[in-house]
């Protein structure tokens, strides 16, 4: 009984002495632990998670019954966790890192928010260069050729770009083709496309971790889903068995793209968001002549 009785003490004790800083505490805590569980779900990083719960579980029962040596081996484990832990999971940390390190407003955007005239002659360019690749992409589709087109959004792929050899050309439906031609030495690789233009081409792709993809994808759209769960890429593949279209995206496939559903995704993908602060842009400097106006 006195047991209890202390127990509710300290817990009012706590009560009282709770502030609004501690809530926010306990909040944040509590958010990373929901999504470092998101984060392990459903991948092999899972099994891993669950030996080391077993080791804790085992450390507290050596305690209890005082078994020395596998009390000091464990606790010698636990002292190098957090080192141990960073190079178990190193994947899953660097892809959470590279989510957060995603930005919405790089550079280049911000710079064409206040350039009115050349963000909007830079969404026509970009309306075009979609044109074109669309055009090109339909063509391998009838032909059955094989293709694997990667367009650059915020995270930058230098490191896969480095892979392949560099072009920096503008896009047009014969190159696109005669690189993707089954005879090129650079059509197995990987097209690379930084603000739609053509970066480079032959570039090896990660290949996709995931154990439930289905098994009659080939090693294109592999690679494809493997790109897009370490990137926000938007990557386009032809299929060289059937020519049909399928774009990867944050580690997922949608497939059969006709000329016209591709088209409205790669715009959506590419340069919604820019149309958008153009109008915003547009919208402000139009405000600012009706008000000079009056």
């Amino acid at each position: 009984m006195d047991a209890i009785q202390q127990f509710f003490d300290n817990f009012i004790a706590v009560i009282r002495t709770f502030r609004v800083k501690d809530a926010v505490d306990i909040a944040a805590i509590a958010l990373i632990i929901y999504y470092l569980i998101k984060l392990v779900k459903e991948t092999r990083a899972v099994q891993l998670v669950k030996g080391i719960l077993v080791l804790i579980v085992l450390y507290g029962i050596a305690s209890v019954f005082r078994l020395t040596m596998l009390t000091a081996m464990l606790s010698k484990f636990f002292e190098f966790a957090v080192l141990v832990l960073f190079i178990v999971f190193q994947p899953e940390i660097r892809k959470v890192l590279e989510q957060l390190g995603r930005s919405n407003y790089t550079y280049r955007r911000l710079r064409k928010v206040f350039t009115d005239s050349d963000n909007e002659a830079d969404i026509l360019r970009q309306k075009k260069n979609i044109a074109i690749f669309v055009d090109a992409i339909m063509q391998l589709h009838e032909k059955k050729t094989g293709a694997l087109i990667v367009f650059e959004r915020n995270t930058m792929l230098g490191d896969i770009a480095y892979t392949g050899t560099t072009i920096n050309a503008t896009p047009s439906v014969m190159l696109i083709g005669n690189i993707f031609y089954n005879k090129a030495p650079l059509h197995d690789g990987a097209m690379i496309v930084r603000d739609l233009n053509i970066y480079t081409a032959g570039c090896i792709l990660p290949l996709t971790h995931n154990d439930g993809v289905d098994e009659n994808l080939g090693t294109r759209h592999r690679a494809a889903l493997g790109m897009s769960e370490e990137s926000d890429a938007a990557i386009v593949v032809v299929s060289e068995e059937t020519g049909s279209i399928s774009i990867a995206l944050n580690g997922e496939l949608t497939r059969d793209y006709t000329r016209e559903t591709l088209i409205n995704q790669l715009h959506k993908l590419l340069i919604a968001e820019e149309e958008e602060q153009t109008d915003k842009s547009l919208f402000r400097s139009a405000s600012r002549k009706e008000k000079k106006k009056i």
